[in-house]
Parts: structure tokens; sequence; C-alpha cells
């Protein structure tokens, strides 16, 4: 039964939201007598909670007052999620100053009961004392608290800043210690109250850092046994562990690792935790690693030394389309097993992050609801499945929600073995409210232990889940808002729209839909899922030696002499290719002269046309072309997969550009008597040249932006990776794409330069190097005839500027990606990060860490991060810079190389130090990092030196000042730059990509412009007059 369960789980992932919704209201089982009942009582609930509003927590007054809704709510989420990070002092002050000028503080003056909200919620005590505001301060309501850091200096506000943090820490953080968690607990709750301890910090990016989070998860266990002094493990307290702490590598794509690793650390806990009469609740994390949660869960329940513990718990989101099934899943593992779950019901914490991640991964619906009605609905549905079988589990509802609570207590009916829970700090005076009327109700309260510094990442989720508008808990006490608002019934709400979606989230693949050109969102396919997976890799087969990839004239492959297509992870020879010659080329060329004028006249619609179905053609081959990509170029599967797609977006947003801006005249004015129109029109025959590291998007983007315009293409492919082009031109022509506008001719450089030479060429399309787009400007300068376009995308010696107030968990991620994503071998990846000197050490021990967690490998391995470089030559180069980094830098981390990976090109990922860009004379293309710190004085000189390299293709800049990403962004001439978050993985319409100076002529691929570049113009201007009469002008009406 529980396996048969999971394998449903697994279908409703992103089930189609409608379909859940209607499910979930034919198993509600509430009549409206009882539904009635429930608001009733929420409603009695709030009123309640209002007439004792004075005794509501700090956190409670700060939802009503800084909600999420303004921008100064937004401001001090900002400051205190950096503020308590900041080692220096002079970098605090300026993050102060903006925040402080960015709000109106006036507005919420004496607004909210408080006292500590209104004068100091933020940070206005010093020494521990509320600082006085007098008249002639609060008579100017617009600007008081600007005044008050003029009058005193940012240091000053700053020191009082911290102090406030520190008090508001105290409110939401339970101790430092587990040892002063306990105390503190007992102290501030009332008899009988049950807690849930958890370690605060975020998830572990290195083993030193799993490590150090086991030691705590055991010491708080080892602390609790001790002062356990009951047999009863419900009345006992718990704790509450991530998995994402235990192991810095908890994703499904490292499975085997997570099951060898993990499993046992997490077993080590909860025998420890058995042996405490104590409870250990696995703590909910995003959707994507609930499937292997499960199967973590699932044998920690089957193990036969845990058999005889009721203490293992589960947290169960409700906002996932999963939850129900999920929660029947949980019930019959606990009948198969013989033993009783705890359940901790949620409705969910990361509901923004995972509507944004399915957006970027085009999936066909989210794995979470979009309207708060359906998650409401979801859990009411999970709490009556919960609350019928007390055999099987024990219920643990955690809400701050009134209604929840009443409708949790009519759902039990009689039933009393149960529990709610609550975070420390919140929800404090709804269940004081609700003991005055059942004080037998169990509560059970989630208490975060640890140092104030890690306090704000936990608690900026707490307040984006419950900050927003429609939150109860951000308007319970507000008295403007009637209770009875508050207190509706899912069920209601749900039945009272059309739509069971939410109209302005629109479908992940649907993303674009509202655009003036609208294009679809490439398919993508979930990685995270087995079954997915599974079915990806059965259609994901590499070349057979069998393949070929000739040149394609005429639609007619040519025979000549075959050479073998290398795979550059193992040697093996995975195709073979012809090289054209010139006897190729000029047939190809003389086609495509002739072909192309036809081609301009059939008109933007029927080419836009062609490049949809192309569109279709790609996306109904995903797993296929991926299988080429990754056997010829080396490139990992999550690689493969954003390439296709890529692919994909380049067709239909190029066709939908085409459509929108080239289908008709453009009319322009003029005196009267005469018609002025401009026309857009193909400017001939493009040789379209391709690199091998994006063989697929790059070179699909190239072409099918030559071909919508009207132009004939020449298409040479890298040498190293032409099956894939093979299979890319096949699939235009049978798209419809005419067999003589498209051509294909692989070969080498010689092949690429006897294209260029020819006078019939009328465009050139180039992404390669520096060095090479120079040699191909020169000679075509040198030709005879026309001047013709040269569009060139070429390489940077890309930086990252990270300052002190930078989150230095998100740094780590984002360079881990940036800089060895695809074994570096991207035009946009991260070359050298500037580090502000305050928190050099603390990111550089990250990033060694998380370096060493990298696993080099074969790329059809789903587990490998990191595959190899495209050739020897590639390889060789690489170690001949590193070996001078050696001896003039200084290697900071070097990942770990299977000593049996030798028959491919694999290259370490490797972090050198350096004292200033300057050491750096070109790009290297691969996994090498270079790290230079520098201090917050030296800003102008790091910028004039990234100016001075000449190279101008990405930025990245990690930093929670706007004013220094805004400061680097006009200081800098970049084509993309990319703020607080990783500088790779460009999206077609959304970051068109190209650089300036040594890194590109522009306009910039995948954006608005880059067509334009692809045609030339032609003006229409007609005197009508000379036709008989300017009759527009002597029908006028005398209106």
């Amino acid at each position: 039964m529980a396996e048969e369960l999971r394998r449903y789980i697994r279908t409703q992932t992103h089930a189609d939201e409608a379909e859940v919704v209607n499910r979930l209201l034919q198993e509600s089982s509430l009549d409206p007598e009882v539904k009635t009942s429930i608001s009733d009582q929420a409603t009695l609930l709030v009123e309640g909670c209002r007439k004792r509003s004075q005794e509501a927590g700090t956190l409670d007054a700060f939802l009503q007052e800084f909600g999420l809704s303004n921008k100064e709510g937004v401001a001090l989420m900002c400051l205190a999620e950096a503020l308590l990070r900041v080692p220096d002092e002079a970098t605090a002050d300026q993050l102060i100053a903006e925040k402080i000028r960015s709000g109106d503080w006036g507005s919420h003056q004496s607004a909210s009961s408080s006292r500590f909200v209104n004068a100091s919620v933020w940070g206005l005590m010093l020494t521990g004392r509320v600082v006085a505001l007098g008249s002639e301060t609060t008579e100017d309501t617009g600007s008081w608290v600007q005044t008050l850091t003029r009058k005193l200096g940012e240091p000053v506000v700053r020191r009082a800043i911290l102090q406030a943090l520190r008090i508001m820490g105290g409110q939401y953080v339970l101790g430092r210690t587990i040892k002063e968690a306990i105390r503190k607990g007992r102290a501030a709750n009332r008899p009988g109250t049950r807690f849930s301890f958890d370690m605060l910090g975020e998830g572990a990016r290195t083993a030193s850092d799993a490590q150090r989070y086991f030691d705590a998860y055991a010491e708080a266990i080892r602390v609790l046994a001790d002062a356990n002094a009951g047999d009863d493990i419900i009345r006992a307290d718990g704790i509450s562990i991530k998995l994402s702490a235990l192991h810095p590598r908890y994703a499904f794509s490292q499975y085997d690792r997570v099951m060898s690793e993990l499993l046992p650390r997490v077993k080590q806990l909860a025998t420890m935790a058995r042996a405490g009469g104590l409870s250990l609740t696995i703590d909910a994390e995003e959707s994507e690693r609930l499937d292997i949660s499960l199967d973590l869960f699932e044998a920690l329940a089957r193990d036969p030394d845990l058999s005889d513990w009721d203490g293992l718990g589960f947290v169960l989101q409700a906002y996932q389309k999963r939850a129900v099934v999920t929660c029947d899943w949980l019930i019959a593992l606990a009948r198969e097993t013989d033993r009783r779950l705890m359940v901790r019901l949620v409705k969910g914490a990361y509901w923004d992050r995972e509507i944004k991640h399915g957006q970027e991964l085009g999936l066909p619906d989210y794995p979470v609801f979009t309207r708060k009605s359906n998650t409401d609905l979801s859990y009411q549905v999970c709490a009556a499945k919960l609350l019928s079988a007390p055999g099987a589990v024990f219920p643990q509802f955690a809400t701050h929600n009134a209604h929840t609570v009443s409708m949790v207590k009519a759902l039990a009916q009689d039933n009393t073995d149960f529990e709610f829970q609550r975070l420390h700090g919140m929800g404090h005076l709804l269940y004081a409210q609700l003991s005055k009327s059942d004080a037998s109700t169990p509560i059970r309260v989630y208490a975060p232990v640890g140092n104030h510094k890690d306090l704000l990442p936990y608690l900026v989720r707490r307040l984006l889940e419950n900050g927003a508008n429609s939150s109860f808990v951000n308007r319970f006490l507000d008295e403007s808002v009637p209770a009875s608002e508050l207190n509706r019934d899912p069920i209601d709400q749900v039945l009272a729209v059309s739509q069971r979606r939410h109209p302005k989230i629109p479908l992940p693949r649907q993303l674009y839909a509202q655009e003036s050109a609208p294009w679809l969102n490439a398919l993508g396919f979930d990685l995270n899922d087995p079954s997915v997976v599974k079915d990806l890799l059965l259609r994901l087969t590499s070349p057979r030696q069998g393949t070929e990839a000739r040149p394609i004239i005429g639609g007619q492959s040519v025979t000549s002499e075959l050479s073998p297509v290398i795979n550059p992870a193992s040697g093996e020879t995975v195709g073979f290719v012809a090289s054209a010659g010139q006897e190729e080329q000029d047939k190809a060329i003389e086609l495509a002269v002739s072909a192309q004028p036809r081609w301009d006249l059939r008109g933007a619609h029927h080419r836009a046309e062609c490049l949809e179905r192309a569109a279709e053609l790609l996306e109904a081959q995903i797993p296929e072309l991926m299988g080429v990509i990754v056997s010829e170029a080396g490139r990992t599967l999550e690689d493969a997969l954003s390439e296709v797609r890529e692919a994909i977006d380049f067709c239909r947003y190029y066709a939908q550009q085409a459509r929108e801006n080239f289908s008709n005249p453009i009319k322009l004015p003029g005196p009267t008597g005469e018609l002025n129109a401009l026309s857009l029109q193909g400017r001939g025959v493009f040789v379209c040249i391709s690199p091998w590291n994006f063989p697929m998007a790059i070179f699909m983007g190239q072409v099918s932006a030559a071909l919508v315009t009207g132009n004939a293409v020449i298409a040479k492919p890298a040498e190293q990776t032409p099956l894939i082009a093979f299979e890319a031109v096949k699939l235009l022509h049978e798209a419809g794409i005419p067999e003589d506008i498209l051509h294909l001719l692989p070969g080498g450089k010689s092949v690429g330069a006897a294209l260029v030479a020819d006078d019939r060429i009328a465009g050139v399309a180039f992404t390669g190097s520096t060095e090479t787009a120079k040699r191909i400007n020169r000679q075509l300068a040198s030709r005879d005839g026309a001047i013709i376009p040269l569009i060139a995308e070429t390489g940077g010696l890309n930086v990252m500027l990270v300052d002190a107030t930078a989150l230095p968990e998100q740094v780590v991620d984002d360079v881990i990606v940036s800089a060895f994503q695809s074994a570096g071998q991207r035009c946009s990846a991260l070359r050298v990060l500037y580090l502000q000197e305050d928190i050099a050490d603390t990111v550089i021990d990250m990033l060694h860490g998380a370096t060493h967690e990298l696993n080099v490998g074969n790329p059809m391995e789903l587990r490998t991060d990191v595959g190899p470089v495209i050739d020897v030559e590639a390889q060789q180069l690489i170690q001949e810079h590193t070996n001078k980094m050696r001896r003039k830098g200084r290697l900071l981390s070097e990942a770990s190389l299977d000593p049996n990976l030798t028959n491919g090109h694999f290259v370490a990922p490797q972090i050198y130090e350096i004292d200033r860009l300057g050491q750096l004379e070109r790009e290297v293309f691969g996994p090498i990092l270079h790290i230079i710190r520098y201090k917050k004085s030296e800003l102008r000189d790091v910028l004039a030196d990234i100016k001075a390299s000449g190279y101008g293709l990405t930025l990245g800049i990690h930093s929670r000042i706007d004013g220094f990403a805004q400061t680097v962004f006009d200081n800098t001439q970049v084509g993309n730059t990319y703020i607080n978050r990783n500088t790779v993985g460009a999206v077609v319409g959304v970051n068109p990509f190209g650089g300036q100076g040594l890194s590109g002529t522009g306009p910039k691929a995948g954006g608005p412009h880059y067509l334009y570049r692809f045609v030339s113009e032609k003006t229409r201007t007609d005197n009508v007059v000379a036709k008989g009469g300017n009759t527009d002008l002597f029908t006028l009406s005398e209106g």
C-alpha cells in the first residue's frame, strides 16, 4: 500500500491545480452548520485577543505596523538580515544610512500600540534606554529618523540598531544554548508547555558545516534527555532537525551519498533521542527535496533498531499539491511498520521561492498551490485524515490562525490526542486566549536555539510566510479589519472565485504570455523526480559509432572522407564528421545566393511559423538531443537540458520578434501628398560560426535569427561538436526551412576562413575567442566589395564584487555555480572574485569546503557537477595557467579528481588568490577561479582595474546596499550585470546576452535589438500627387 502511494505521490508533484482542488472539495467533510460554528468560534477568539492586545508579543506588533506591504517594512528586513553579519563598521554605517533614507518613517510615528515598535522597533535603543524624541523632532514627522541619524551619526545609530536586534532576537530565539533555552522556556510559558527545539542556521555548504550541526543536535539531545524526568514521549520535549544542515549535498542528484552518509547520521541522532525518551522530527524543506526525504524517513521507520519508538516525526507542508496523498502514505507506513508516527502539519514556508523555481525550470505546473485558500483547504483535509488515524499518527497542528485552531477543534470533537504548535515569539496571545476556554489543550512551542547572527534568515522566512497582506498573523490585531473577515471558511473562499489557480500567477510555461510579443517558455524536466529522470535516461542515448555529420548542401548529405568525433569524457569515438571542401563551399554559397531573395519575399509571418514548428520538433526530442550534447561536448545532464531549452526559446522568441517588428513596412511622416515607409529586408547570405561550449543553443540562436530576418545561412559549427549541428539542420529543414536556404558546412578553421573571405557573403555571426573575432574583423575589412556586419560575442575576464553586507552562504552558492558549472567553459563564467577583506577569510573557508564537495566525472551521470574540458589542447592550456598560478599566486582550494578518470580531459576546479587583476593577461577557459581581496576604500581602484582590462561581458555584485550596486553598475562598461545571484544562465528575452569592448560587438543575443543587425533598411517615398492629385487633401471636410 505504502509503495503504491509513493508512486502516486510522484504523479501529483506538478498536478493541475484545478483538478487537485476539486478533489479536495470532494474530500472535505464539514457540513454547513459546523463551518458556521468554526467561523463563530474563531471570531470569538480574535475578539478576545484584541481585548488583550497590550499583551501581544513584539513581532505581532511589528507585523501589524511594518508589514511587507510598505517600503519601510522591506527596508527594515533588508537592514536586519544584513546588519548582524557585517563585520566592517563603515559598510554597516553605509547600509544604515541608505535604509533610513528610503522610508517614510513619520507615517509610522505613534501608530502602533507597542511602545517598543513606536520608538525603537528597529534600533532606536541606546544602552537599553529608549531615545526620547522631543517635539522639535516629532513635529517633522517626515524626517525625524533622518534627523536623529544626522545628529547622532551612523556609528551611534549602528550600535543602537545592533542592541535593538539583540533585544528582538531574544523575543524569537529562546536561548543561545540548549540549556539556556530550556531554562527560559520553562520560565516564560505556562506549566505543561512542550517544546521542540531547533538549531538555528542555514543549510550546510561544507562537511565541517554538517559536522558542526550534527554536534549541536547531538548535544541538544543529550541535554534534553538528562532533563527528561517522565516516560511519556508525547509530553516530553523533542528536537527538530533539518536534513540539509546535516549534509552539504542533500539533493536527489546525490542520492547514493545521501543514503550512505546522511542516513547513518540521522539514525544515530534518532537512536540517541529514542534512548532519552524524546521525539525527533524531520523538518520540512524545499519541494524538490520531498521525495528523497520520504525515502530517508521510510528507512528510519522500517529500521528494526527503532521499531519500539513512537518519537519519529515528519513535517507535512499543506501548500504542496502532494500533501493529502503524502498524508495517506504516512498513515499507511505507520500501519505497515506497526508504529505510531508524529506528524506536524504546517502551511509551508518557501512559497515564493517555489513559484520562481517552477517558472525558471519551465515545469508543467507548480508543486504548490497558487492561492492561499487552496492551501487552507488542503490543511483542513489533511487535518481530518490525521485525526481519523489516532493509532497510526499523533497529529501536531502548527498554526497561528484562529480559524485553523477552531477548525481542528471541531474536527477533533472529543478526541484530545493531538497538540497545537506555535513558533516561539509568535502566536502567544492566540493560545493564551484559547487556554482561557480550554486549559487542557496541549501546546508545543517550536523554539530556535542559537546565536543572534543566525536568527535573521530564519526570522525573515517567518515574516515572509506570515507578513503578507493576506496573512492572518498580519491582520488579526488590526481593529480596522472585521474579525469575521479573517475567519472566512476556506471552502467558501475557494468556491467564491471562478478560477482555481491565481490568475496573476501564470503557469510556468505561460510566463511570457502577457508580453507584447508573447512566447511560450520552453518545456523543462524535473531532475529531482526519480520517475522523470528514469524516463529521461531511457531516451537519452549517446550517438552510436555509425552516427555521421556530413555537409548538408541543398538538403543533401555530401559524401567525403570521415574523421572521428571524440567524447571528451571517455576518449571514445561517438560518431564521424566529414569536412566541407572548397567545392562544397562554393556550391552552398551559390545555392544560398540564388534562393535568398525568394525567401526574403515569403515574409516574416511565414518564416516565424517555420521557427515555431522547429521549436515544437526540438521540444519533442529534448532527451535525444541532450544525449548528443553530453556525448560530444561533455556537458552535464543539467547543462544539456538547459541548452536545448535555450535553443527552443531562441526559436520562439525570434519568431515573435520578427512577427511583431518585421511583418509590415513602418509608416513614416511627411508632407501631404507624399507616402513614406521604411522596410526591413534580409541582407543576403549570412555565415554563422558557432562554438563548441554551447553547440546547440548558440548554433540555433545565430541560425534562427538570420533565417527569420530573411537571410540564407551557411552554418559552420565548431569542429569538436558537429553531430548536434547536423541534427539541428535536419530538424530545421523538417520544420519548413527551404533546403537551398540553410546549408551545413562542418570543418576546421580553414572552412570558416574561406567562407568569411568570400565576397558573396553579406554578414557574419560569430561566437568564440576575442583573438578569432579580431582576425575575422581584419579579414572582412580587407575584402573587396560591400562592407558587411560582423556580430561577435567573445570572451570575458568576468568579475564579481562582494562587499561586507553580502550573505556568505548565498555568495558561496553563486560563486560555485558561476565559476565551475560547465567546467568553467562558459563565456559568462566567473574568473575573478573580489572579496572585501573584512569577510574574505569567512567566504574563502566556505568556498574551500564547497569546492571539495563537487563531483568531477562522467557527465552522463546525474550526480556529476563538473564534466571534462573539451579536448587535450584546452586541458594543456589550463594546465599551463595553473602552473603559473602556483608560482605567482596562492592555491586556496582544489577539488578532488578521481584517479580513474584517465581517458577523458578532466581538470579539477581550483581557486587561487592573486594580488591584482593585471596578473591575468587573458581569459582562461576552464574551472579556475581567482580571488582578490580589497579594502572598502579601494573600490575606485578596483573599478579602474576592471575597466582597464578591456573586457566587459558579465559582472556580478553581491551586496545589500543598493547604492554600492548602483555605483559599480554606473562605473563599469559591462554587457550583463547580475546582482545577488550567479552570473551564468542568461535567459532568452529576459537577460539579453552580449558584451562590450573586447567582449563583443553587440547587439545582445536573445534581446529586442538583435534581429535588426541581420537586416538592411529601404525607404520608399511616393509622390502620389504626380499620379493624379492629392485626393486626401481635396476631400477634407469643413469640420
